[in-house]
């Protein structure tokens, strides 16, 4: 594989943080009550104003001539507390008919702006339908005192307080457990669902048997496990299967992610724990999921810090409710991990983890299963065997798989088409396994020239070895971060790796460099995936598979994936220093002895190397078939040629502004979707 280390930068854009007060925003409901509050209040003040007869304003000399004329029958002066020598004076009068006599129908009437004097008063005082009053001076005075400290302290009430409080109730539910029950009206996930996994399907579906008919076991003797651990690689279905069999049990599902125990203050993710199995008691027979366990129950001891940090106690915690000295029949636990090497022991064993069931990646037929389940939800075309898909997808998790088709569904529609064919399934397997093609991506004549030679080394020895897997494709397209690809798809799935077979893959992963230098002379970085896959390939051989004749059969160090750094920070070198020199002058010898068999190879069929480079130049991809031919016969049935409008891949300026992409040719049908693993051979 030729990489492309330039652009191994890619500098994603972090995603817009949210606002800090986020958190502390008023919920919506209440905001609601409180405008339906108000607006109530508007539309009772307005209805009330609405309802209410407007009074007649008159002048303080047709205030006098009404009561002179006793037509006024009741009015109100307001004597007092005011700082100006003018009063308002209300009241109602009666009104005049068409003869200009009194009628019984009072009107309601204000004088605002009276000027009283002495002689005004002595008259009007005396009458039985004037009253006199004083206001309520200090009470006014109060009111208008305290109300605005009151309007604060509601503000204050309602948008502090209120938030206090709720911060008081989060506090006192810190250490409560995060655990959701999972509703079976909203879970329609059953066994159906899950496919590829047949002897994992049935070790946890007799936890459901077990709940729907418990005398069927007890009578024999059997007691329910107490726990179930699910191990295998990402993607192959472990929560899928958690969530059927909370779809098909009949009993009460909790779940829970190992990380949702993990506090920053210790004794919270133990005070969660306790929490979660003092709910489930409640619920009993219940189940209990915990996904992802390893984030929780690493060993004890290994961590950088003492005994008494907050992981370590959740664990024991943990412990102890599973299987301690008070523990209570009917709940099970399940759980799922794909690091099982960092677990602590004690949580493994019986009596806490009964039952350690592997789910494994799918092999061809668990494959074919695994795409008619997810193919109920895409449009295929009719002539669609997904058999074929199957045996070309070796090494695929469903996950994968179920990627595999949904790409397939958004290039069939990106190009117009009413179901997915053929075509889109091969694109959308090659996509999800080596990247995306790159046909936009820049490169001058003299890098595209090198690529090609580089990818023609690799397919060459790709043919002439024995032992390698049959060539799938090669392309000097750009995929992913690689500026070309030589594909290889085993016949079967792959189980096992011999010895013939790692020589001859080492010798392939060489030829990339070798060809590359023929026409370029000089080496790039290009080789530098070939170079790392073929060292690991060799440092398996002579330190794990015991593949060296002067090492023998003998296991040096571990051979671990991943890197557990409590535990190995402080693990010594298990073999001496003459024994390291040992394994490196092996490994050595083997990578340059891969070097000069390729080199030989490459020298002895230089031009059939020479017809494939220029065929990858003309056509940008040969599949595995054409490549066979010129091998054996010099001559190959040429593919059809890249579209005219779509413009040859040459140097470019910076910021060069590079035309759309055109609608995607369908690429032609490749002979057999060859099966297994990929070996990403260059």
């Amino acid at each position: 594989m030729f990489d492309d280390k330039s652009n191994s930068n890619d500098g994603g854009g972090s995603s817009p943080k949210k606002p800090a007060g986020g958190a502390n925003k008023i919920p919506t409901y209440t905001l609601l009550a409180w405008t339906g509050i108000i607006a109530a209040c508007v539309a009772l003040f307005m209805m009330k104003s609405h309802m209410a007869v407007p009074a007649k304003p008159l002048s303080q000399s047709a205030f006098l001539g009404k009561f002179q004329s006793n037509l006024i029958a009741h009015a109100s002066i307001n004597l007092g507390g005011q700082t100006s020598s003018l009063t308002p004076i209300t009241g109602t009068y009666y009104e005049l008919d068409k003869d200009g006599k009194a009628t019984k129908e009072e009107v309601p009437f204000i004088a605002p702006n009276v000027f009283l004097t002495q002689k005004m008063l002595d008259q009007l005082l005396p009458s039985e339908k004037i009253e006199a009053g004083a206001p309520n001076v200090m009470l006014t005075q109060l009111v208008w005192g305290i109300a605005p400290f009151l309007i604060l302290g509601v503000l204050f009430w309602f948008f502090f307080i209120r938030q206090i409080k709720a911060a008081g109730k989060g506090a006192l539910s810190f250490g409560k457990s995060k655990a959701r029950m999972l509703a079976k009206d909203r879970n329609k996930t059953t066994f159906k669902d899950v496919a590829g996994v047949e002897e994992a399907m049935e070790e946890v579906s007799e936890l459901v048997e077990f709940l729907k008919d418990p005398k069927k076991f007890q009578r024999l003797g059997g007691r329910i496990p107490k726990g179930v651990l699910m191990i295998g690689p990402p993607g192959t279905g472990k929560t899928l299967l958690a969530k059927a069999i909370a779809g098909e049990a009949d009993a009460s599902f909790f779940s829970i992610s190992g990380s949702d125990f993990v506090e920053m203050f210790v004794g919270v993710g133990a005070s969660r724990v306790r929490d979660m199995f003092e709910q489930a008691r409640k619920s009993t027979p219940c189940l209990i999921f915990i996904d992802e366990i390893d984030a929780v129950g690493r060993s004890r001891g290994h961590g950088l810090g003492g005994g008494n940090d907050e992981r370590e106690q959740t664990l024991n915690a943990l412990l102890v409710e599973m299987d301690g000295f008070d523990t209570q029949e009917g709940i099970i636990i399940i759980a799922a991990t794909n690091r099982p090497d960092v677990l602590d022991p004690a949580l493994l064993r019986p009596g806490r983890f009964d039952r350690q069931v592997t789910v494994n990646l799918p092999d061809v037929r668990g494959r074919e299963a695994i795409l008619k389940v997810h193919a109920k939800n895409v449009k295929l075309a009719p002539n669609v065997d997904l058999s074929i898909i199957a045996r070309g997808t070796p090494g695929y998790s469903g996950a994968e798989l179920a990627n595999l088709l949904n790409e397939a569904a958004l290039l069939a529609a990106r190009t117009g088409k009413k179901s997915i064919d053929i075509g889109e399934l091969e694109e959308a397997r090659d996509k999800v396994r080596w990247g995306r093609e790159r046909r936009s991506m820049a490169m001058s004549d003299d890098e595209k020239r090198a690529t090609a030679w580089h990818e023609a080394g690799h397919a060459l020895v790709s043919v002439l070895l024995k032992h390698t897997h049959p060539l799938h494709k090669v392309t000097i397209i750009p995929r992913g971060r690689a500026l070309g690809v030589t594909m290889s798809l085993p016949k079967e799935d792959v189980l096992s790796m011999r010895k013939k077979q790692a020589i001859d893959t080492i010798i392939m992963t060489m030829a990339g460099r070798i060809a590359e230098e023929y026409v370029t002379d000089d080496v790039s970085s290009g080789a530098s995936m070939d170079i790392q896959q073929a060292t690991q390939l060799a440092k398996a051989m002579v330190m794990h598979w015991g593949m060296s004749e002067k090492l023998g059969k003998v296991l040096y160090g571990e051979s671990q994936e991943y890197v557990f750094l409590g535990r190995d920070m402080m693990r010594t070198k298990e073999y001496s220093e003459a024994t390291a020199q040992t394994i490196d002058a092996e490994v050595k010898r083997i990578t340059d002895e891969a070097f000069q068999t390729a080199k030989q190879l490459i020298e002895t069929h230089r031009d059939k190397l020479e017809q494939i480079a220029n065929g990858l130049l003309e056509y940008e991809t040969l599949d595995g078939v054409q490549v066979t031919e010129i091998v054996n016969s010099g001559t190959f049935t040429p593919p059809p040629k890249p579209p005219a409008h779509i413009e040859p891949m040459m140097g470019a300026p910076a910021g060069t502004p590079l035309p759309e992409n055109p609608p995607k040719p369908v690429p032609p049908k490749l002979p057999g979707l060859g099966t297994p693993a990929p070996v990403p051979a260059g």
